[in-house]
């Protein structure tokens, strides 16, 4: 269900948006000679991929592109989404592996840890000097972004593979809150600014009947417990102190702390209990998925839902042409508690790892062949075609008239749209050509101005994170930028772990009151020095001190 639903959520957030890369240099007219094509015949690729279910990676248009322009003959190894993960370890674990993996980084992809095992071991070969002789368009993307060079680069300065570099702006500030607006018009209530006021709009939704049913059946706050900004503590916590909903770090003057021992953590929680205690927050919230959360926002008949946490209203409403609720749920800005206004931020959706790898098994002409199909996917052409399908068939160029997704910036595709009833275009690789995705080239996408049209999803959701952006902490751990040393990366995971885990128990228990935050918050803090969290914060200061993304 999780996988399906991200899955379906990416779609929404890139799907038919063809997030692709801004390089302006571009190789489309590059002539095979050019690109290392040989006149022996085609280079023979290995390869395993994960195939998503409205493409035939073996007929798509894109392969057969890909293999006329580097004059290559792909052998895929294709796997499903479900049991991805497993499917990739038993892949490698037999032996007898492909030349590479190309995978779809929001379903599976190597991590960090995999990364330095499997490149220790000599299975993955560094890319560095792949890159540096044959890939022009990733060496100056490397160059141009520190964040991208070090989210891919190894402590040992090795490159053992690429990620998905995809800066999602609506994706980087992850936990929103979408109020019924139409409920706060009716009850003559104003948007809250502060976390004062947003408790007294939920008890107005609460005891005001807004949906005028006659019932008290009205579901002030509600969100679930997946990973897509659908947790309500943070939203409500950075009022009191930066909740960055990960492993709750914090930075000041470049030192590493966490959030969850101080005063102001605990401040926070005692906020979130009074809400918890007037009945203003779905005790579901803290255990259900986003499945049944959804049925809250699209309860049949009478509408329920006062406010939802989340990335994107879609999770909790649907989105669809004739929909009921979709309009009704607006933004609502951070909110201004006794410690001030953040908003949580994670760098644009990165998540560490790689999705394309080469293996020892690759000969040297297909690693050179296989580095050069990937360079050519960081081009703008290559991108776009690998993430959005062919230009002429999925995506054009803009028209006189139409606008950007980004303020005064120049439209550069827009999307054909697909026809009802009308079979899959086949024409790309969608997530598997994800590759480098920079925000600007994202706000170059054409986009209607009509926000509650679903075909202009993005700039509502655009609009929306404007009210975030700036709202983050000066300082923030880039956790996807930075790797922890191999000799501790074992050790900071089991901390890591342990760690997340008794916050987040502890901050429920705190919130229900199954535990005091009078007396008990000592015992809870001390348990924390028991788990190690000043070895953990060691671990990650020399992670960072040592980052490319510091220096």
């Amino acid at each position: 269900m999780k996988k399906g639903l991200v899955s379906a959520l990416m779609v929404i957030m890139v799907g038919s948006l063809f997030l692709a890369a801004c390089s302006k240099d571009d190789t489309a007219s590059v002539s095979p000679a050019a690109t290392g094509a040989t006149k022996s015949g085609p280079v023979a690729i290995s390869m395993f991929a994960q195939q998503d279910t409205a493409i035939d990676l073996k007929t798509n248009k894109f392969t057969k592109f890909m293999e006329e322009k580097f004059n290559a003959k792909f052998d895929f190894e294709i796997i499903p989404f479900d049991g991805a993960k497993e499917k990739r370890q038993i892949s490698l674990a037999s032996g007898d592996y492909p030349d590479s993996y190309m995978l779809t980084a929001w379903i599976d992809q190597f991590s960090q840890a995999d990364i330095l095992k499997y490149g220790k071991q000599g299975i993955l070969i560094p890319l560095n000097d792949l890159i540096d002789q044959y890939a022009p368009n990733i060496k100056a993307a490397m160059a141009k972004d520190a964040t991208l060079k070090s989210f891919s680069t190894a402590p040992d300065g090795k490159i053992y593979g690429l990620g998905s570099y995809t800066q999602c702006f609506h994706c980087s500030y992850p936990n929103k809150m979408w109020i019924n607006t139409k409920w706060l018009s009716k009850m003559n209530l104003e948007m809250p600014k502060t976390t004062e006021d947003f408790k007294k709009v939920l008890q107005a939704f609460k005891k005001g009947d807004p949906n005028g049913n006659g019932k008290a059946d009205e579901v002030p706050l509600s969100g679930s417990t997946e990973d897509f900004g659908v947790h309500i503590i943070p939203f409500l916590m950075n009022g009191f102190i930066y909740d960055d909903d990960r492993n709750y770090l914090t930075m000041s003057n470049g030192k590493v702390d966490t959030a969850a021992n101080k005063p102001q953590w605990k401040e926070g929680l005692a906020y979130i209990k009074s809400l918890y205690d007037e009945g203003l927050i779905d005790p579901g919230a803290f255990t259900q998925n986003a499945e049944a959360f959804k049925k809250i926002g699209e309860n049949a008949g009478t509408q329920i839902l006062g406010a939802g946490a989340g990335m994107h209203p879609a999770i909790f409403v649907n989105i669809d042409k004739g929909n009921k609720n979709s309009a009704d749920y607006n933004p609502v800005p951070p909110l201004t508690g006794p410690n001030g206004s953040l908003a949580t931020h994670d760098g644009g959706g990165l998540t560490p790892g790689a999705k394309f790898v080469i293996t020892n098994k690759a000969t040297k002409e297909e690693q050179i062949t296989l580095i050069k199909m990937v360079d050519y996917m960081f081009t703008f052409e290559g991108q776009t075609n690998a993430a959005s399908g062919m230009e002429g068939i999925d995506w054009r160029k803009p028209k006189e008239g139409e606008v950007a997704l980004g303020k005064g910036v120049k439209p550069l595709m827009a999307s054909i749209p697909a026809v009802e009833g009308e079979a899959p275009h086949n024409a790309g690789w969608s997530g598997m050509g994800h590759f480098y995705q920079p925000s600007e080239y994202r706000d170059s996408i054409v986009q209607g101005t009509d926000v509650y049209d679903s075909a202009n999803y993005e700039r509502r959701l655009y609009n929306a994170t404007l009210l975030y952006q700036g709202h983050e902490p000066k300082e923030i751990y880039p956790v996807w930028a930075v790797w922890v040393d191999p000799a501790q990366t074992d050790e900071a995971s089991i901390l890591q772990t342990n760690l997340k885990n008794y916050i987040d128990q502890n901050a429920l228990q705190f919130i229900t009151g199954n535990k005091d935050l009078t007396k008990d918050w000592d015992a809870y803090v001390k348990g924390l020095d028991n788990l190690k969290i000043g070895r953990y914060l060691e671990i990650l200061q020399k992670a960072y001190d040592s980052s490319a993304y510091k220096k």
